[in-house]
């Protein structure tokens, strides 16, 4: 009976509002893969992020809004190594990755999709994803592997498995972003890191890419950690978001918290805006 109460009690406790119960789920559930504790990136005598502090736990997508220059693309450059933090700490699945070098990093199981859709054109739609296993091929699988990952990315993408021979830099703007997504997930990663993936892209475009991406993350258990210009579709399809406004994160929580609330909704959202597919 004392079992029994115990749980009415939670159950209470858990209707007192409306995030109560999803916030004991994640808490208790997850586990953190990538900690960021108050990190410091500069360019030059420039600081770009200020104390920036962030976790992620296996699974989630997790969103990163904030308007041009708020240093969103600098956090995943920090992450990825290209732009290392000159002070703080970053740790996934508890190694401390810091000082590796971008090639290390990938290797542990970061990908980056870097924003513009940067693609080598000159190369064909199969030698770009040959390229993305590059450090699988030489190092941990073999070609029976990438073989095997080529053939899950076409199936992501049909697109491109019709394009495949096709030069990169013929494809359409939403092919090559594609290709981009499809480029990293060759190194099976473990954490996707993207960079504002539907910009310049026709919504409809945007909303299949969407798609794939929120479908990957259930069924390969993949993290992500998403830069979305977008932000009303971003948080929609999230778990958690951040917001980060001059190098600082200032507000955090539960994407459904963050679409209802009204600064966020002020700055980021537009008032009653609405997606074209919402109409």
């Amino acid at each position: 009976m004392q079992i029994l109460r115990n749980e009415a009690y939670f159950l209470v406790y858990a209707a007192v509002t409306k995030y109560a119960a999803q916030r004991c789920i994640w808490t208790f559930y997850k586990v953190a893969m990538l900690k960021i504790k108050n990190i410091n990136t500069y360019y030059g005598q420039a600081q770009a992020l200020t104390n920036v502090s962030l976790h992620l736990s296996e699974g989630e997508i997790v969103t990163l809004i904030g308007a041009n220059g708020a240093g969103k693309t600098t956090l995943l450059n920090s992450l990825s190594g290209i732009v290392p933090p000159q002070s703080g700490q970053i740790f996934f699945h508890d190694t401390p990755i810091n000082n590796l070098a971008p090639h290390q990093i990938v290797r542990l199981g970061i990908s980056q999709v870097a924003e513009g859709r940067q693609v080598f054109k000159p190369f064909s739609v199969d030698d770009n994803l040959e390229l993305g296993a590059y450090l699988k091929q030489k190092f941990l699988s073999g070609k029976d592997k990438v073989k095997k990952n080529k053939e899950f990315v076409y199936d992501l993408f049909p697109i491109l498995r019709e394009r495949k021979k096709q030069l990169a830099g013929t494809l359409s703007g939403g092919e090559q972003q594609m290709l981009a997504i499809g480029r990293a997930l060759m190194a099976n990663p473990k954490l996707l890191l993207l960079d504002e993936p539907s910009m310049g892209l026709a919504p409809m475009v945007t909303q299949e890419i969407f798609r794939v991406i929120e479908n990957f993350s259930r069924e390969e258990k993949t993290t992500i950690l998403l830069v979305e210009q977008n932000a009303r579709a971003a948080l929609k399809m999230a778990h958690r978001g951040y917001v980060l406004e001059n190098g600082r994160m200032i507000l955090e929580g539960m994407a459904a918290e963050l679409l209802e609330n009204k600064d966020v909704q002020r700055a980021y959202l537009g008032k009653d805006k609405k997606e074209i597919w919402e109409r």
